[in-house]
């Protein structure tokens, strides 16, 4: 079994994605909605998803569960947003949760990467709504670039009944060829017992037209080496990554990556791993 653990969707025609503006981003600036998912995913061979957040909206979160509530058990997870910093953010959970849908509220999520403090994750009104977070018994999805891993490991050095998962890897300088100082950031999360992190978002890291999967590898075996395959999984980070892979290639490389692991070990980072970081149904 094969969960895609790490997919979004959006209308451009329903919402703003200031994130979507840069020009290079102009050809996923379209409809994606999760029939079109289903399909490729058909044909890859995966069998449910985790839908990510997109935008700081509770309005899309509870789009998002609505979605996951009509899927048919497709989609099985929802990683939604909910202001951190905010003082009702335990009653925001609550009202999720008591909607439509709201059993498959299953992480939160901010777009940390976006904001100018670097240590904004590890600021004390982010700690306490982290804290807030893991009180509900929610993951928490860390989305961050290479220069903010250090305020990743203090957050989740002071929050150790969380769970947490790094989302894409905290995005490696895959174009430069560079692992350092970015790995050796990457075992120090590691050493976290409760952190997981996603092989997800790789090839638009690397060169979007002549990215191959060897230059992905030394980064996936970076991540596999210092999580293990019981805290790595996998996703395809459509439709970003439209950019630079369309879905069964994001399946395929995956595969090549993963093939120096063990059958059981290969059914961690495929399925069993998402199944048990975010509690899965």
């Amino acid at each position: 079994m094969t969960i895609d653990a790490h997919h979004h969707l959006w209308d451009p025609d329903r919402r703003a994605y200031p994130w979507l503006s840069p020009e290079e981003l102009a050809p996923i600036r379209r409809r994606y909605d999760v029939e079109q998912l289903r399909e490729l995913a058909t044909s890859s061979g995966v069998e449910g998803t985790v839908l990510v957040q997109t935008v700081g909206d509770l309005d899309e979160t509870r789009e998002f569960l609505a979605v996951a509530a009509d899927s048919a058990g497709f989609v099985r997870g929802v990683v939604g947003w909910a202001e951190l910093t905010a003082p009702d953010l335990a009653s925001q959970l609550d009202d999720l949760r008591a909607g439509r849908g709201g059993n498959r509220l299953v992480g939160i999520r901010h777009q940390a990467q976006d904001e100018p403090d670097p240590a904004w994750l590890s600021r004390a009104d982010v700690i306490r709504g982290l804290r807030t977070v893991a009180a509900a018994g929610l993951a928490y999805d860390i989305l961050v670039l290479p220069h903010q891993l250090f305020a990743a490991i203090d957050a989740t050095t002071l929050v150790p009944e969380g769970r947490f998962v790094l989302d894409h890897a905290a995005k490696p300088p895959i174009r430069s060829g560079a692992l350092e100082p970015w790995a050796s950031q990457i075992r120090a999360l590691a050493a976290q017992p409760h952190v997981f992190c996603k092989l997800s978002g790789l090839v638009t890291e690397a060169d979007w037209r002549r990215w191959r999967p060897a230059d992905l590898r030394p980064y996936a075996e970076t991540v596999l080496d210092a999580f293990g395959p019981q805290r790595v999984m996998a996703g395809s980070d459509w439709p970003v990554c439209e950019l630079a892979a369309d879905y069964t290639q994001v399946w395929e490389t995956t595969k090549i990556l993963l093939s120096g692991l063990t059958r059981a070990e290969e059914s961690d980072v495929l399925a069993g791993t998402a199944t048990s970081a975010y509690h899965l149904p």
